[in-house]
C-alpha cells in the first residue's frame, strides 16, 4: 500500500498577508495551478514524460500488468480450470488499458478514496470492466466470471515493480535517450565543423598549449556518448513471486505448476529481465545503476555548459539574439546573457541531486519490505524531467552560437609564450639526438616566459639564439601559436570510434 495524500483544504490557509486583507486562495483555483516548474513554466518541454512517469501513467501500467497477468494465466495452462479467453476477450481487455483516459483516471481516483490503496483500486477498477464485458464482447464471454483471477498470487509489489520497470524503460528509451542522442549529435557536428579552428587553451585559466575548438568539443561529445552507451545498455528487471519472494501461495495452491517458469515467461514477455531472487520487492539495484549513469551524463553536460559559458565570455562564441529568445538584462540593453547554459546548469544540478538520492535510497529496504521506495519512486519523473529540460536548453543554446575565429586568432597572436613548451621539448629531443649546448631547456625558457607575455619578435629572437640544429631552428621559427595545435584536428575523427 502506498502513502495517502493529505486531503487538508487550503481554505484555512488562505489568510491575507496582513490583518484585514484577504487574498484569493490560489490552491483552490480550477484548473489546478502547478506547484513545481516542470508542470508549470516548463510543461511544454517535459510533457512527453507524462505518458510514462506521471501518477496516471503508473496506474495505466499497473492496469496493463494486471490485464497481462490475467491473460497469461488463462492462456498458459498455469491455472487449471481457468477458462480459455477468445481473441475478442483479449482484445477487450487490452482495450481497457488502451482507452485509459481522463474519465477512467477520475473513476480510479474515486475508487482509491474508498480503498485507501492504489493497487487495490486498480484491481477493483478492472473487476468493474470484467463485469461489464458481456455488453461489449457478447453474453458467452467468460470475462464476467474471471474476477477472482485478477491479482491472484500477486502482492502489490509484484504489480508495482513491473509497472515501474516498464514505465522507466519506456521513458528513458522513448523520451530521454532520443533527446540526449540528438544533443550529442549536435556536438559531434560542431566538433567536425571546427576541427581545424585553432584556439588558445587555458589550463588553470592560464594561457596554455593551443588546441582546436573542434577537438575540445569532441572531448565532451565523446564523454557524453560513452555515458549514453551505458544508459542504452541498461537492464530493466522485474519479478512476480509473491509476498516474500518464495512463491508460497502459488506452490501451496497449485503445486503441479512450475511457477518459476510461469513467472519468468511473464516477466520476459513484458520485455524485462527476470529476477529470481528477491524479497517482497525487486531490490531496485538496476534503478540505482541507471540513475548513476544518467547523473554522470548530467555532470559531463554541466561541464560542457560551464566551458561554453566561459568561451562566450571570452568572445570565442557570439550569441545570436533571436536564437537565444531573450532581450538580456532588464537594465543593460547591450547584454545577451547565456541563459540557456545557465538554466541548463541549474536543472542538471537538481536532476543529479535527485538521481543520487534515488540511487542511494532505493537499494535499501528493511528486512523483506518497507515503503520508503513508494514516495521515492514517485520522483523519478521529476529527476528525468530536469535532465530533459537541461538537454533542451543546451541544444537551443548551441543552435544560437556563432564561432568567432577572429577573436580566437587575436588571443593566440597575443600569447607567443605558449610556444615555450614546443621550444624546450625540441631542445630536449635535439640533445638526445647528440646536439651540443641544449642543457637546461626548461630553465632557459622559464626565465623568458614565466608570468610574461611574449610577442613574435621576442620568441623568434630566443629561438635564433639557442644554437639549435638548423632544421630544428627553421621548424620552430616557422611555428606560430595558431599552427601549434599538434594532432588536434585529426583527433576529432576518433568520434567515429565512440558510440
Amino acid at each position: 500500500m502506498s502513502e495517502q495524500p493529505s486531503t487538508t483544504s487550503s481554505a484555512s490557509l488562505s489568510a491575507g498577508a496582513a490583518p484585514g486583507r484577504h487574498r484569493v486562495s490560489l490552491a483552490d483555483l480550477e484548473p489546478p495551478i502547478a506547484l513545481g516548474p516542470l508542470d508549470g513554466r516548463y510543461r511544454g518541454v517535459v510533457a512527453p514524460l507524462v505518458d510514462h512517469l506521471s501518477e496516471a501513467a503508473l496506474n495505466r501500467a499497473r492496469l496493463d500488468v494486471e490485464v497481462s497477468w490475467l491473460v497469461h494465466l488463462t492462456t498458459s495452462g498455469a491455472l487449471p480450470g481457468a477458462p480459455q479467453l477468445s481473441d475478442a476477450d483479449v482484445a477487450y481487455l487490452r482495450g481497457v488499458v488502451d482507452s485509459f483516459g481522463a474519465e477512467e483516471i477520475a473513476e480510479l481516483a474515486e475508487i482509491e478514496r474508498e480503498t485507501r490503496h492504489d493497487v487495490k483500486a486498480v484491481e477493483y477498477f478492472l473487476k468493474r470492466r470484467l463485469a461489464a464485458a458481456a455488453e461489449a464482447v457478447g453474453p458467452d464471454s467468460p470475462l464476467p466470471a474471471v474476477g477472482e483471477i485478477v491479482h491472484i498470487f500477486c502482492t502489490s509489489e509484484d504489480v508495482n515493480n513491473l509497472s515501474y520497470a516498464v514505465t522507466i524503460r519506456d521513458a528513458v528509451r522513448q523520451v530521454w535517450l532520443p533527446a540526449a542522442i540528438a544533443l550529442v549529435g549536435d556536438l559531434a557536428d560542431l566538433a567536425r565543423e571546427t576541427a581545424e579552428v585553432p584556439m588558445l587553451s587555458r589550463t588553470h585559466g592560464q594561457t596554455a598549449t593551443p588546441t582546436t575548438l573542434g577537438k575540445e568539443v569532441a572531448v565532451l561529445a565523446a564523454r557524453l556518448r560513452r555515458q549514453l552507451r551505458r544508459v542504452s545498455a541498461a537492464e530493466f528487471m522485474g519479478k512476480l513471486n509473491g509476498a516474500t519472494g518464495t512463491y508460497g501461495a502459488h506452490a501451496v495452491s497449485v503445486p503441479q505448476t512450475d511457477w518459476q517458469a510461469v513467472s519468468r515467461s511473464f516477466v520476459e514477455g513484458l520485455g524485462l529481465t527476470w529476477n529470481p531472487l528477491t524479497t517482497q520487492i525487486e531490490p531496485h539495484d538496476w534503478q540505482a545503476e541507471l540513475y548513476a549513469d544518467i547523473a554522470r551524463f548530467n555532470r559531463v553536460l554541466h561541464n560542457l555548459c560551464t566551458d561554453v559559458w566561459t568561451y562566450i565570455s571570452l568572445g570565442y562564441f557570439r550569441q545570436r539574439l533571436a536564437a537565444q529568445g531573450s532581450t538580456g538584462s532588464s537594465t543593460m540593453p547591450h547584454k545577451v546573457n547565456p541563459i540557456r547554459f545557465e538554466n541548463a546548469e541549474a536543472n542538471l544540478e537538481v536532476s543529479s541531486a535527485l538521481l543520487d538520492t534515488l540511487g542511494a535510497t532505493l537499494v535499501t529496504s528493511r528486512l523483506q519490505r518497507d515503503l520508503t521506495d513508494s514516495t521515492t519512486q514517485r520522483n523519478i519523473g521529476v529527476a528525468l524531467g530536469h535532465s530533459l529540460l537541461a538537454v533542451d536548453n543546451v541544444r537551443r543554446g548551441l543552435a544560437g552560437l556563432d564561432v568567432d575565429a577572429a577573436a580566437m586568432e587575436r588571443d593566440l597572436d597575443d600569447s607567443w609564450e605558449v610556444l615555450g613548451e614546443a621550444v624546450q621539448s625540441a631542445m630536449r629531443a635535439a640533445s638526445v639526438a647528440g646536439a651540443e649546448g641544449m642543457a637546461d631547456p626548461y630553465e632557459r625558457l622559464k626565465e623568458l616566459t614565466r608570468g610574461r607575455r611574449v610577442d613574435a619578435e621576442g620568441m623568434r629572437g630566443l629561438i635564433a639564439g639557442l644554437g639549435l640544429p638548423r632544421d630544428v631552428e627553421q621548424r620552430l621559427l616557422g611555428l606560430t601559436p595558431a599552427t601549434y595545435t599538434g594532432l588536434a584536428a585529426a583527433l576529432v575523427a576518433h568520434l567515429d570510434d565512440v558510440g
